[in-house]
């Protein structure tokens, strides 16, 4: 194999299949980037045996071949060399040796026998769409937040992409929880996703298929099948099996009867929640929300570092309510808004507040309140 291809170029594919690869791992296989050229493009595949990426992109292909390398060391080669250089790699695999050449640099680099790079089994879909980029990263860039870190539950360890009845017909929707908060997005349904079976998406896969949506312009393949999910862009393929498990009803958690209605600047409301948690306790974060007439208190009190208080004007006509927050929440919940308003749903200081973006309900959270 010898081929030649853009500094730039090279960066962007070997950046993204090398993410993929798990830094510590017992097969020294699985730490390789496969490079296989034929035609005139190259791809690069990477995998850690749960999700697969495929990266492809042209170059000037003098000799058809394949080979494997260590990613995150031909990555770190490609960052460091000059930007604008032409970048030659060439395959001798009689001595199992990959020499990069750029300029006046040389490196020589041991491979691995292609034929041992294992290769995702592919799956019969029984779901194939295709959705733009913007509308995919809205799903899971306000769902993410909110994925469960705890291994023993590992059915929360990623986000619930299903079909879901809304009020004006079916819709695409992710959801994601940890048991302290909600996130449920809502899109149009697209069509062919009609009979996709409900899958949980890693999150680990969630934070790579961002690097696939950057291009607003981009129109994103998606294949869903029991076990697996497929993204696909022209260039880049993500591969990824799904969590197996059953993701809990979230339906029941999602309050249908608060009725007491605050609505608050969103960035005003983040930017004060901030300040005052300054001086809460790492342990609890607690932070009070105390409600009267267009009036909003916040309010810190940790007996060991301090207390903190901040008014802020808000639209609230209901019976005055206290109720505690942890402030990492409210933080992430509020900054997922995009519009100027947040609408806060309250009930009592002890049951779950709902959230939303003004009056969009295609974007709904929940979080649960804390002991102040």
């Amino acid at each position: 194999m010898k081929i030649s291809v853009e500094r730039a170029t090279l960066l962007k594919a070997v950046g993204q299949a090398q993410s993929v690869v798990e830094r510590r791992n017992t097969i020294p296989i699985l730490a390789n980037v496969l490079i296989e050229a034929e035609g005139d493009t190259v791809s690069f595949r990477a995998t850690d045996l749960d999700i697969e990426v495929v990266d492809k992109t042209a170059a000037m292909v003098e000799r058809a071949g394949a080979t494997t390398v260590s990613a995150v060391m031909l990555h770190e080669i490609v960052r460091k060399l000059p930007d604008g250089a032409m970048v030659q790699l060439t395959d001798d695999s009689a001595n199992g040796r990959l020499t990069v050449e750029a300029g006046r640099s040389n490196f020589s680099l041991a491979t691995l026998p292609k034929e041992d790079f294992p290769v995702m089994a592919s799956s019969e879909y029984t779901a194939n769409f295709s959705a733009k980029a913007p509308v995919l990263r809205r799903l899971f860039d306000k769902s993410k937040f909110a994925i469960s870190t705890e291994e023993t539950r590992y059915y929360l360890n990623g986000v619930y992409m299903h079909v879901s009845d809304a009020e004006g017909g079916k819709v695409l929707r992710c959801v994601a929880t940890d048991g302290h908060r909600l996130a449920r997005i809502d899109a149009e349904l697209p069509a062919g996703a009609d009979n996709l079976p409900g899958v949980i998406v890693p999150r680990k896969t969630v934070g790579e298929l961002r690097k696939l949506l950057e291009n607003d312009d981009t129109e994103v393949a998606v294949s869903v099948s029991e076990t697996k999910v497929r993204f696909a862009t022209p260039d880049i393929t993500l591969t990824s099996k799904v969590i197996d498990g059953t993701f809990p009803d979230y339906t029941r958690v999602i309050p249908q009867g608060n009725t007491k209605k605050m609505e608050v600047d969103a960035s005003e409301f983040a930017q004060a929640v901030d300040r005052v948690a300054t001086v809460s306790s790492e342990r609890s974060r607690a932070v009070k929300l105390a409600l009267s007439e267009d009036k909003l208190t916040l309010s810190v009190n940790a007996p060991d570092s301090g207390a903190a208080e901040e008014e802020l004007a808000v639209a609230y006509g209901d019976e005055p309510l206290e109720i505690g927050f942890n402030a990492k929440y409210l933080l992430e919940i509020a900054s997922q808004v995009d519009r100027e308003n947040a609408v806060f749903m309250f009930n009592s200081s002890g049951d779950p507040t709902l959230m939303r973006e003004g009056n969009d309900t295609s974007a709904v959270y929940v979080v649960m309140p804390m002991r102040v």
